[in-house]
């Protein structure tokens, strides 16, 4: 590992090609760094190892204009990229919690919602209007999802009924949900 410290070095001193060298003898352990710091996210996380290795990557050898990293060592190298990545776990989770990204919204998954007879007033009409401004957006799925729920025929069944292929039906089905997801 003297080889990190001198490329760090050589980095330090405005080696453009020094950071090309880095990469590759350290790639393997920041991306155990990075898997590490991800085993402790919640189930659903949707940053990578990878990508969190690249960006933290990126932040590590492309600091503010104002300020020149020097770096004293390897294991200061890698305790900046275990920083780094911190942060960009921080900040994601911050922009989930934003309104225009779901926060604050619970999932609810409409496999697992009541049948419409047991629906509330309330609940149905949230539902139609809903439904409507699917229509306007995609027809085939208002449709396939109207016989899906409102009948209780399978996607294959709603499929045949429409006249369409078993994997469009799937396709509408998942996007019907999905649409509905975000509008309920």
């Amino acid at each position: 590992m003297d080889n990190v410290t001198q490329i760090l070095s050589q980095i330090e001193a405005g080696d453009p090609s020094a950071a090309d060298q880095l990469l590759p003898l350290v790639y393997e352990e920041l991306r155990k760094l990075a898997a590490a710091r991800l085993a402790y996210e919640k189930p659903g996380q949707t940053l990578q190892a990878t990508a969190l290795v690249h960006e933290a990557y990126l932040r590590l050898l492309k600091p503010h204009e104002d300020q020149q990293q020097q770096w004293n060592g390897r294991g200061h190298f890698f305790g900046a990229a275990a920083e780094a990545m911190r942060r960009i776990l921080v900040e994601n989770a911050r922009r989930k919690q934003e309104p225009k990204h779901g926060g604050g919204l619970g999932r609810v998954d409409l496999d697992q919602v009541e049948p419409v007879t047991n629906a509330s007033p309330e609940q149905l009409v949230a539902l139609d209007d809903a439904l409507y401004q699917l229509g306007k957006a995609d027809a085939m799925a208002a449709e396939l999802f109207k016989l899906r729920y409102f009948a209780g025929l399978s996607v294959e069944q709603a499929g045949d009924a429409l006249g369409i292929s078993r994997a469009t039906a799937y396709r509408q089905w998942t996007f019907a949900r999905a649409w509905l997801q975000s509008q309920l």
